[in-house]
């Protein structure tokens, strides 16, 4: 099977792919995706096959189902909510994955699962093509196809929106002609998932001048009555969060009770630059409650039970790891030698967290590690040491 990389919708029809035969598409429900499927249809493809990864984001199952059915395609849901948090999101909190001390990295730990689940699906159907719907001002481009290749898949995939984007008007107004009318009502382009809300694009192009609309924030939305003050205690063991206010919870229900409760606060919203190819930057939005306070609890733990030389060059290898995640290279070698690394200096980064949350600002009232380096009364310490120094060089010395 020969591989070919598709970069624009003339190349689906000259480059040997053969319509009759089945098609996997990487299916968000947005407008990139939906316009997608109604070209491969207009263009008589017969077995084309949507995949929808369902990773908690705000997309539901009925709008993803009506639009498969009005352009007369094959749905396939896959619920990988769990398999994200276990492979992905927990060792990116390991990992302390933040993205030149700016924001949490999010787009980059989803890609590389949604692709290797589009190839078994492309695997299972005996497909020969994958598609997705990235352009050349999102990074997700170069993550899915970085992954698609690492992953070995050897027949034809990429994006036709590469080198042929098309007008919003135009896939709205085609898209109306089928009855698909809700897609109008999209001013940016988003993604959404159990870790990350992201906005970017449209009406939040601009660095020099933008303003988010509030409706765009999900968690942190502003609710009434404000809650006034609140305490959070996460507690983890070996570096994996493990509970939320003494109760033992999977990761995956800790993330979704984190979300509401600090986001309640207005906490966990990030606006920030990232680079595309050539180091341009574009604008990105972020609401990450769970995110936030998960990864500001680990790194008082570490700083609490590893020694500094230690952290200093953990922090090092975390932009290691950043970087690879980044660049699409999530499955290659250097980041997984980064990942031994990490998890090695995990074993010890065990204990609990206590946060006050209040004002939209967030303190920490208490800090507790199993095996702590910490002293809990300076004075007491420094007479400790005063005396070990006398005894083991005696009064002379001084």
């Amino acid at each position: 099977m020969s591989k070919t990389l598709i970069r624009s919708f003339r190349e689906i029809t000259e480059s040997g792919i053969d319509l009759q035969r089945p098609i996997v598409t990487l299916f968000s429900g947005g407008l990139d995706s939906s316009y997608l499927l109604y070209r491969l249809t207009e263009a008589g493809a017969t077995q084309v096959h949507a995949v929808s990864v369902g990773l908690g984001g705000d997309e539901s199952t009925s709008h993803v189902q009506r639009i498969a059915d009005a352009l007369g395609v094959n749905l396939r849901i896959v619920d990988a909510r769990s398999e994200f948090v276990d492979e992905y999101v927990r060792p990116a909190i390991a990992a302390g994955s933040v993205y030149l001390d700016t924001h949490p990295v999010s787009s980059s730990l989803s890609r590389p699962l949604i692709a290797r689940i589009a190839v078994k699906a492309a695997r299972e159907l005996d497909s020969a093509v994958i598609l997705h719907t990235a352009n050349r001002s999102q990074n997700t481009l170069r993550r899915l196809n970085g992954a698609l290749e690492c992953l070995g898949f050897e027949g034809h995939f990429g994006s036709p929106y590469e080198l042929e984007p098309v007008d919003r008007e135009i896939k709205i107004k085609e898209l109306r002609s089928i009855g698909l009318d809700e897609m109008a009502e999209r001013s940016a382009s988003g993604d959404s998932n159990l870790w990350c809300r992201e906005f970017e694009s449209g009406e939040l192009d601009d660095p020099e001048s933008h303003t988010v609309p509030e409706h765009y924030f999900r968690w942190s939305g502003h609710r009434e009555p404000a809650v006034s003050v609140e305490e959070v205690t996460v507690g983890f063991q070996a570096g994996v969060p493990v509970s939320l206010d003494g109760s033992e919870l999977p990761l995956q229900d800790i993330i979704e009770k984190l979300n509401w409760k600090v986001g309640v606060h207005g906490l966990g919203r990030y606006t920030g630059l990232e680079h595309l190819p050539g180091d341009v930057k574009v604008l990105e939005i972020r609401e990450m409650p769970a995110a936030w306070l998960l990864l500001a609890s680990r790194r008082h733990l570490e700083t609490a039970t590893l020694q500094s030389e230690t952290i200093r060059e953990k922090l090092h290898m975390e932009q290691l790891w950043v970087r690879e995640a980044l660049e699409g290279r999530w499955f290659g070698e250097l980041r997984t030698a980064c990942q031994a690394f990490i998890d090695r200096l995990a074993s010890t980064v065990t204990g609990s967290v206590r946060w006050r949350l209040a004002g939209g600002r967030a303190a920490t009232i208490s800090i507790v590690a199993d095996a702590p380096r910490y002293v809990r009364n300076r004075e007491d310490w420094e007479e400790m040491s005063i005396q070990r120094e006398i005894r083991h060089y005696g009064d002379g010395q001084w």
